[in-house]
């Protein structure tokens, strides 16, 4: 059985980048975000119950039989399969986004089982183990931190025979980091999550609005986060602002993952 190595932090963070270079120096395989098919997480699938099927036509029907996976208790869609209408309808069951809480949650610990029992190699994620969660459970549903503090121990006790760490990238100027990351992503990506952010249960309730809303936003999850963190019982390091020196941080980050040591 493999090792698992996580890099997680805020948007813009530098994330991947450290991901890939913690990858190559240590001989492990390296997993993105985004790549549409990752193996511990479902990033642009639907999730149908038997019931859900029965709403289709028969040739639609059909086709989401032939290119699904039975699994969790129903269909695992994966949504870049299909194309107009019979898209836009499996849309309604995306699984980030659309599924109610009490669905979505067992249909991603089943995934990270799975991950889990198929995972014979060293992998390092960009991501996935607090930001996914973070963004499901505090954005897009509004719960307490206790709740998400719950949701990722029980994927820490699921991956817990891959002896995971989680390098954590922390930010103490949010809002200039962001800023010079949108100028480069433009437009389309800052309005994506600024939406995102502000129109979830968390920034409803908060009364968040624009690019400073977003930005309050996320420096919420990073506390949250990294109290999460350190709660887990799992082997984790802390950075703090690794873009002022990359090169340094690099350093402390492979010294310390080669001794084995957090902080």
């Amino acid at each position: 059985m493999g090792k698992l190595i996580i890099v997680e932090g805020l948007p813009c963070s530098g994330k991947s980048s450290t991901a890939k270079y913690i990858a190559e120096k240590l001989g492990y395989s390296f997993v993105d975000e985004g790549t549409g098919s990752h193996p511990a997480d479902y990033e642009f699938h639907a999730f149908l119950t038997e019931n859900d099927l029965m709403t289709f036509a028969p040739d639609e029907r059909g086709k989401i039989l032939s290119l699904s996976e039975r699994r969790s208790g129903g269909y695992i869609v994966r949504l870049g399969d299909f194309t107009g209408k019979l898209f836009e309808k499996l849309l309604q069951y995306k699984i980030y986004d659309s599924l109610p809480w009490e669905t979505e949650k067992p249909v991603m610990l089943d995934k990270w089982r799975e991950f889990v029992e198929n995972c014979n190699s060293d992998i390092v994620f960009n991501c996935v183990l607090l930001q996914n969660p973070m963004c499901e459970t505090m954005m897009r549903f509004g719960f307490e931190e206790s709740i998400s503090k719950a949701y990722i121990r029980e994927i820490c006790t699921i991956i817990e025979p891959l002896s995971p760490s989680v390098v954590y990238l922390r930010n103490s100027d949010v809002y200039n980091s962001v800023k010079k990351a949108s100028a480069e992503r433009g437009d389309e990506w800052l309005n994506s999550v600024i939406d995102y952010h502000c129109n979830g249960e968390y920034g409803k309730r908060c009364g968040l609005t624009g690019f400073e809303g977003y930005i309050s936003a996320l420096e919420e999850r990073q506390r949250r986060e990294v109290s999460i963190l350190s709660s887990l019982g799992i082997d984790y390091i802390i950075v703090d602002d690794p873009q002022k020196d990359w090169d340094k941080a690099y350093i402390e980050i492979m010294t310390k993952l080669n001794k084995g040591e957090q902080i």
